[in-house]
């Protein structure tokens, strides 16, 4: 009998934990509810402030970007403006030097007529004039020899 004492008395200890985790089990799992819909709300939450912070940062982005097209539209103005004017000021360039040529161009003339005019030539045209004269002054010394030198062989 000793042994069955023995053996009911383990029985009846194993059949207290069973008991004792039975209790525990049904709060540990509240307790596991309680943490999920805890973790739950805060993930809940979280995704929330990321969403509302990608939001803003949409927003941030968008209103850049519209800033940022007003500048350059304001910037290509500029640079157009800046064109046009540019374009206008070479040309008035191109007629002042067109200008200044015709007019340096008259000067010139109007000096080489005043020169002609008080019968003064250029260095040029003296040289040119000159040489223009000496070949007609051989050529009539030429034919001039000529002639005596064949009349003088005819007459011999």
């Amino acid at each position: 009998m000793a042994n069955s004492d023995s053996t009911l008395a383990v029985p009846a200890s194993s059949a207290s934990p069973l008991s004792a985790k039975k209790e525990n089990v049904i709060p540990a799992s509240s307790k596991i509810a309680v943490h999920i819909s805890s973790s739950f709300n805060e993930l809940t939450e979280s995704r929330q402030e990321l969403l509302n912070r990608i939001q803003s940062l949409k927003t941030d982005l968008q209103s850049w970007r519209y800033k940022l097209d007003g500048q350059v539209k304001v910037y290509r103005d500029e640079l157009s403006d800046l064109k046009k004017s540019l374009n206008v000021e070479v040309e008035q360039l191109r007629s002042e030097f067109q200008e200044l040529k015709t007019t340096l161009q008259q000067q010139q003339e109007d000096v080489t007529a005043s020169l002609r005019n008080l019968g003064l030539q250029d260095a040029s045209e003296e040289t040119k004039e000159a040489e223009d004269v000496k070949p007609d002054v051989n050529n009539e010394e030429n034919a001039e020899d000529l002639p005596k030198d064949n009349g003088k062989d005819t007459e011999e």
